[in-house]
């Protein structure tokens, strides 16, 4: 009896559990793709199996037919559970439905209809299912557990990939690592500047995306100043053929061209002046052994005109990581355009000086002379104050010149007229005050040389600093609308009123059209408080979005 009842349970054991889950209810399953039953391991040895896709491009809510057979009908399985998976990420995405009597669907991490499982543990060569691409996704891989008997399967069983036909930001910073310029803006946007990253088996995913008919790149590299760099150029010849290529840069010259194999699963598009090209790289980015032992890089994304075969031209477009990324390791951290403190902070220093301290100081010498009050530490309170204000303005104009050399460590001119107007601003800067002291006695007759020379060249330090604060601006300016540079120009057109009025103030006074009392506040003082306040809003606009870039 004993003996009989040992038989009984031995082979109802294997009948319910041939594959321990003979229903397919396997959503505990989801993530490992590992059945939960026994101690068994897979097997080793190439997969029986294959899987097939009715297409390997999609868009989102394109349906694909995915397909999972037996090589040959002397091996068929019993039980399986397939999924789609992004490729790098390995996130369980799209959704399922089931287009014959021997798959179900099942729910994954409280997803409905996620993945598919068989219904029975009844012996079956194929098995075929639709899958709908979501909103978002870039290149995915459906992958499959298959079992051919409770303790023997094989894992990993995978399909090509296929390809996104449309690059979006819309899992940035969750699911990919993104870089843009604008911040977060649209990559199919003909104002934006795009590129996407995740690692793969093999190497990495990649997306760029710029408004250009020549091309875009994306470059990696050990500092922010290029030279020395693995580049991917996603680039449009005048036919219309658009190639992706692998290169490498030795300073300001074309890339060298690579004979390494670039890319696989190849996607390129142009579409209203906007070119994209998605690929999957088959190696590691490094193509020389780099100084760093982590795969951390600076990010470049650059694009610009290419003639007529397709070699690429100067750049005319740049944007750098203000930090340096690790492509390998990123899980849902995002990167967007942006820059150093140091180089955020020599801005707002460049703000400082020359729409508060230096305009101040200016308009004090030239107007606040008849409205200054008693003489002060032996001098006119009017001159101590200019003199102290633009002091001030110099000391911080060279220490926001400091703090951007210390971070670009050299001469970058990547980023246009920007530095050379910078350069200029800076010498004539620190002349002015080595002249004003060799002026000459007021009474001597070359007094009026030292006069218009200190004049002019103020106004030509002015003129080129706001040159230079505009084109900085624009550099570091992330939103879509260029709402810092607007902020700017509203600055100036205040700053002329208050000259005009001032000036208007001067021409009637000299007149004698109006004499102030003395017990009265001077007309001078109130225009230059109502000056200040106004330009600390504009300032205070500025610096915000500035640190917000």
């Amino acid at each position: 009896m004993e003996n009989s009842l040992k038989i009984f349970i031995c082979v109802a054991g294997c009948l319910v559990s041939v594959f321990g889950y003979p229903n397919g209810l396997i959503s505990d399953s989801c993530d490992s793709m590992l059945p939960t039953h026994g101690g068994n391991t897979p097997q080793s040895s190439v997969a029986p199996y294959n899987i097939t896709v009715s297409n390997t491009k999609f868009v989102p809510g394109d349906i694909i037919t995915v397909t999972l057979q037996s090589n040959s009908v002397s091996t068929p399985f019993k039980g399986f559970l397939l999924e789609a998976r992004s490729v790098g990420g390995n996130r369980i995405t799209g959704t399922f439905a089931t287009t014959d009597g021997k798959a179900q669907t099942l729910t994954c991490s409280g997803r409905a209809n996620t993945a598919v499982s068989h219904i029975s543990n009844n012996l079956k060569t194929s098995i075929t299912a639709s899958w709908t691409a979501p909103q978002g996704e870039g290149p995915v891989r459906f992958r499959a557990t298959v079992l051919s008997s409770y303790s023997t399967f094989w894992t990993g069983v995978e399909s090509d990939i296929i390809v996104a036909l449309q690059i979006s930001n819309t899992t940035c910073g969750s699911q990919k690592f993104c870089f843009t310029n604008p911040s977060n803006c649209n990559p199919n946007d003909n104002n934006c500047q795009f590129m996407s990253a995740v690692p793969s088996s093999s190497g990495y995913v990649f997306e760029m995306s710029g408004s250009t008919s020549g091309y875009v790149a994306i470059g990696f590299s050990d500092d922010q100043i290029m030279g020395n760099d693995d580049v991917y150029i996603c680039t449009r010849s005048s036919s219309g053929n658009i190639i992706v290529q692998r290169a490498y840069t030795t300073g300001k010259v074309a890339p060298t061209i690579t004979n390494t194999s670039t890319a696989g699963y190849i996607i390129t598009n142009y579409t209203s002046g906007v070119l994209q090209c998605s690929f999957v790289t088959q190696s590691s980015i490094s193509t020389v052994q780099r100084s760093s032992a982590i795969s951390t890089y600076y990010v470049f994304l650059v694009s610009g005109p290419s003639v007529t075969d397709g070699q690429i031209q100067k750049h005319t477009q740049t944007s750098i990581s203000s930090s340096k990324v690790d492509l390998s390791s990123y899980m849902s951290s995002g990167i967007q355009s942006g820059r150093s403190p140091l180089v955020l902070g020599h801005g707002a220093l460049m703000l400082i000086a020359w729409m508060t301290t230096g305009s101040i100081g200016m308009i004090m010498a030239r107007y606040m002379k008849s409205a200054a009050g008693k003489p002060f530490f032996g001098k006119a309170a009017w001159f101590q104050a200019h003199f102290f204000l633009m002091v001030l303005t110099v000391i911080l104009t060279i220490i926001a010149f400091i703090m951007v050399f210390v971070e670009v460590a050299g001469w970058s001119g990547d980023t246009g007229a920007h530095p050379i107007l910078g350069c200029i601003v800076m010498i004539l800067s620190f002349l002015q005050p080595i002249a004003a002291l060799f002026r000459p006695d007021p009474k001597s007759k070359r007094r009026f040389i030292f006069n218009w020379g200190h004049t002019i060249n103020a106004l030509v330090i002015k003129i080129l600093a706001v040159a230079t604060i505009f084109l900085g601006l624009i550099l570091v300016d992330s939103s879509t609308t260029q709402w810092l540079a607007k902020v700017m120009g509203g600055f100036i057109a205040w700053e002329i009123l208050f000259y005009i009025i001032l000036q208007t103030n001067v021409q009637l006074k000299s007149k004698d059209i109006y004499e102030v009392p003395d017990e009265k506040i001077p007309v001078e003082t109130v225009i230059l408080v109502i000056f200040i306040s106004g330009n600390v809003a504009f300032l205070i606009a500025l610096l915000v979005g500035i640190g917000n870039s």
